[in-house]
């Protein structure tokens, strides 16, 4: 059974920081591109960041580029969100997903199917930026 338990959020004033982790199990870690979703209140739901678990290379939406950084534990089966300068605009239910890797597709494209057909999610975890 796949399960993965996302955790790390809370509340931090604008400039804070905070670490999200995605936990797996269930899987074979290494064939996945693993990513980072949230939804506001109101708003559709967006793509982060996407990091594929064999190669590492990743993905950022342009808007946080520069603040956030997407990395992978293999041994721990783990995927972390470093998030960084955070603004009231990242607030937002943020949820891991993991769709298995398709060979010659980029770490986008697949940031891209992950959002819209994955079917391995976390339940989420709430981050409110506020003053």
């Amino acid at each position: 059974q796949v399960q993965l338990v996302d955790s790390g959020g809370g509340l931090v004033q604008p400039g804070g920081s905070l670490r999200l982790s995605c936990v797996t199990s269930g899987l074979t870690f290494e064939y996945y591109t693993i990513g980072w979703f949230r939804q506001a209140p109101g708003k559709e739901r967006e793509e982060i960041s996407c990091i594929s678990t064999s190669d590492g290379s990743t993905y950022y939406k342009e808007s946080v580029k520069g603040r956030f950084t997407i990395s992978r534990d293999n041994a721990e089966k783990t995927v972390y969100l470093e998030m960084n300068n955070l603004k009231v605009e990242d607030s937002a239910v943020y949820r891991c997903a993991a769709t298995v890797q398709f060979p010659s597709a980029t770490v986008k494209d697949m940031c891209v199917l992950t959002q819209f057909s994955s079917a391995y999610w976390g339940e989420g975890t709430l981050v409110t930026v506020s003053s």
